[in-house]
C-alpha cells in the first residue's frame, strides 16, 4: 500500500526520510553509502536543514525506494 505526505518545509521531507530509514532498519551510513553521499550530509538533511543540493536529495528517497511527485492543484501528479 502506498502512502501520500504532503511536504511543505525542509524539517517535514528530512522526518519523512528518517522515518523511511528507520522503518528499514537502515543506519545513517547504510544509505549514505547507497545513495552515494556522507553521514554528515544525511543527518543535516534528516534535521531539516535546508540545502541547495537537490540531486544528492533525491538520490537519498531513491535509495529508500521513495518517489518525489510534484502535483498540480487540480491533482494531475507529475513523476
Amino acid at each position: 500500500m502506498s502512502s501520500v505526505v504532503n511536504i511543505t518545509s525542509p524539517a517535514e521531507f528530512g522526518a519523512a526520510l528518517r522515518e523511511a530509514r528507520r522503518a528499514r532498519g537502515l543506519r545513517l551510513e547504510d544509505v549514505g553509502a547507497g545513495a552515494g553521499v556522507g553521514v554528515r550530509f544525511l543527518s543535516e538533511l534528516e534535521r531539516g536543514k535546508p540545502t541547495s543540493r537537490l540531486g544528492e536529495t533525491l538520490r537519498v528517497a531513491s535509495s529508500l525506494g521513495l518517489r518525489v511527485l510534484i502535483e498540480d492543484p487540480d491533482g494531475r501528479a507529475h513523476a
